[in-house]
């Protein structure tokens, strides 16, 4: 018979290859796709996975322009266009519904009213809700009232997407405060917007991080929104762009590889120094009731 400690060794022996066999899923792919992007469409079709005799960065400049080769510098590419319409959603969604998350969240938990608790389940309602279920009576509203292909169009959509998730997660953790820190305030003479600046909002530092990056992430990688909702090419975000390299723009390998990595490594790059604001977020209590 087996002990204990020799069938906890054995799973801990099988949870390593289950993470070492997903891990390797996962970073050679992106290894892959990073080397091919340097090579010649040709050389890729002959042999795919063979490194690449010499980095020609010529894949990336014919991916910045984007189907643009007219450009004459590097803010006139497409990609430019596209990069830069992702920063502004992803950075204008990212900071409004925060705020709105935050303070809705603080009027649910601390206020206690009657409409709280049905407020609050129409939020989390809208968790079940997936864009693509809504995008045909999206796409006839914003058309109805005149904002179909413009960036407030886009904008609105981001943030009444990421709205429920962030006042789920902004809701549940200022429950876990202790109310006694607010009366204190009170009773020093704060009116409820003080003590929300300056008492609620730096004990919420961590769930803040948190709803910033996974709101920032979500809008970044948003496509269908984009896709449905603009058909003008400086409206639209990198993911749409990069969407174009796989229709009928190009052929080229190469250059659907480097637009692919220009799309990718900023998100890469983000999870890297961003990643323990995520853990730390969860870990202090952002989904605890």
């Amino acid at each position: 018979m087996k002990s204990r400690k020799e069938y906890n060794a054995l799973w801990r022996i099988v949870a390593y290859i289950i993470m070492v066999g997903f891990t390797l899923l996962t970073v050679l792919p992106l290894i892959w796709l990073f080397y091919s992007s340097f090579k010649p469409h040709a050389d890729i079709v002959r042999n795919i996975f063979a490194l690449p005799k010499s980095f020609n960065v010529s894949n990336y400049i014919n991916a910045w322009k984007g189907g643009n080769f007219g450009a004459k510098s590097w803010t006139e590419g497409y990609f430019a266009i596209y990069t830069l319409n992702s920063i502004f959603f992803s950075a204008a969604a990212t900071v409004i519904t925060t705020v709105l998350a935050l303070t809705t969240g603080y009027g649910i938990a601390k206020f206690g009213y009657k409409i709280s608790a049905p407020i609050y389940g129409s939020f989390l309602m809208g968790l079940l809700l997936t864009v693509h279920s809504i995008l045909v009576p999206l796409f006839v509203m914003e058309k109805s009232i005149g904002i179909y292909d413009t960036r407030l169009g886009v904008l609105l959509p981001y943030i009444a997407f990421g709205l429920p998730f962030l006042v789920f997660l902004a809701t549940s953790f200022i429950k876990g405060l202790p109310t006694e820190i607010e009366e204190s305030a009170i009773i020093d003479g704060a009116n409820y917007l003080q003590v929300f600046w300056y008492v609620i909002l730096p004990i919420c530092r961590p769930v803040v991080a948190t709803m910033m990056i996974f709101r920032f992430l979500g809008a970044w990688n948003e496509f269908a929104l984009v896709l449905v909702l603009t058909s003008k090419t400086a409206i639209r975000t990198l993911p749409v762009g990069i969407n174009a390299f796989a229709g009928g723009m190009t052929r080229d390998y190469g250059t659907q590889f480097a637009a692919l990595v220009i799309g990718t490594l900023p998100m890469i790059i983000f999870y890297i120094f961003f990643n323990r604001r995520i853990q730390q977020g969860f870990a202090s209590g952002g989904l605890k009731e």
